[in-house]
C-alpha cells in the first residue's frame, strides 16, 4: 500500500481539540503508549501518533476507494449523527447515525428483508400507493416506514457487507466493532483514552466527544475516499 500526504497538520488538530482525552481516573491503561502528558486532570493524547494512524486510516481507504469497495461510517450518539450522516452523504458511504440494532451485520438475511420492506414501502409512498389504502392500513405502513427511515435510511442502498467499517466511538458502537470483528470486517475506529487501542485494525487516538476533533478526523478520511473514488472512475 503506497503511502501518501493527507496534510495532516499537527496545529490543526490542537485547534479542533483533538488531543484531549478523558479524566485521568477513566482511562485504559493499554492507552499509555498513545498519551503524552496530563494536564489538570485530563490526559493529553500524543498527537504525532495520531497523525501517524489517521495518515494509515487515510491510505487505507484511498486503496479501498480506488479499487470500489463499500463503507460504512457509524456514529449514533446524538451530537456526532448529523457530521456522519454529512461525511458519509460527501463520499458516498453507508451510514448509521441512530441507533445500532443488534445483528445488523452478522445476521444479515434480516437486515436484508427489512431493507427490501423499507425499498418497497418507500416505492409505495413515491407512486401514491399508500393513498390508496384503508387510512388506518395506511397509517400503519407510514408508521413502519418512519421507522425503517430512522434506523435503516443510511443503508437503504447496500446490497451486501461493508469492504470496511469506520467507527467513530468504540464505547458507543461496541456492538458493531464486535459484529466486524466475527465477520472479520476490517475496521478504522476513533479511540479515547478510556478505549482499547488493540481491537479495531487501525485505531486512530482522538477526542471522540469534541464535535471538531470528529469532523476533522471524518473529513481527512472522507477525502481520501473520494480521491480513490476518482481514481476508481478513471481506470474502471
Amino acid at each position: 500500500m503506497t503511502r501518501r500526504y493527507w496534510n495532516i497538520n499537527l496545529e490543526e488538530m490542537m485547534e479542533a481539540g483533538v488531543h484531549f482525552g478523558h479524566g485521568t481516573r477513566k482511562w485504559n491503561p493499554k492507552m499509555a503508549p498513545y498519551i503524552s502528558a496530563k494536564r489538570k486532570g485530563i490526559h493529553i493524547t500524543n498527537l504525532t501518533r495520531t497523525a501517524r494512524f489517521l495518515s494509515e486510516a487515510c491510505d487505507l481507504v484511498f486503496d479501498a476507494a480506488s479499487r470500489g469497495k463499500q463503507f460504512l461510517i457509524v456514529g449514533t450518539k446524538n451530537k456526532e449523527a448529523d457530521s456522519v450522516a454529512w461525511a458519509a452523504i460527501r463520499a458516498r458511504c453507508h451510514y448509521v447515525n441512530k441507533k445500532w440494532l443488534g445483528g445488523m451485520l452478522t445476521n444479515w438475511s434480516t437486515t436484508e428483508t427489512r431493507l427490501h420492506k423499507f425499498r418497497d414501502l418507500r416505492t409505495e409512498q413515491k407512486t401514491g400507493g399508500l393513498n390508496r389504502l384503508p387510512k388506518r392500513d395506511a397509517a400503519m405502513l407510514k408508521r413502519q416506514l418512519s421507522h425503517l427511515q430512522t434506523y435503516l435510511g443510511g443503508i437503504k442502498y447496500m446490497t451486501g457487507l461493508p469492504d470496511i467499517v469506520i467507527i467513530v466511538d468504540q464505547h458507543e458502537e461496541y456492538t458493531a466493532l464486535q459484529e466486524c470483528i466475527t465477520l472479520g470486517i476490517p475496521t478504522i475506529c476513533l479511540i479515547d483514552t478510556n478505549c482499547d487501542p488493540d481491537l479495531a485494525d487501525i485505531s486512530i487516538p482522538a477526542n471522540d466527544d469534541a464535535i471538531s476533533s470528529i469532523r476533522l478526523i471524518l473529513n481527512k478520511l472522507v477525502f481520501a475516499i473520494c480521491e480513490g473514488r476518482s481514481g476508481y472512475k478513471r481506470n474502471p
